[in-house]
């Protein structure tokens, strides 16, 4: 299933970076149901699922095989490689 299929609610970009920002900062430190439990504002599970979904589908977070939410999103190296990436 797609995230479109999956869902409910759909996020404005304000709520995603704050999720995103808020697992950067607690890598690793929390399961997605404390995590969720633990945000800065609250919203409804299925938009959290949703966020996640996204997170997840761009390659910034993963899920361990213990269920902590690692950020894995590296913009240093990104920007180490990015002018081996573009054609010029």
């Amino acid at each position: 299933m797609t995230i479109q299929e999956t869902a409910e609610r759909y996020p404005n970009l304000q709520t995603i970076l704050m999720v995103e920002k808020f697992i950067e900062k607690n890598s690793g430190e929390y399961k997605k149901t404390k995590l969720f439990n633990n945000l800065p504002k609250k919203m409804i599970w299925s938009t959290f699922q949703t966020i996640m979904s996204y997170l997840e589908s761009i390659n910034k977070i993963i899920i361990e095989k213990d269920g902590k939410i690692v950020y894995i999103w590296n913009p240093g190296l990104y920007e180490k490689i990015k002018h081996r990436l573009v054609k010029r």
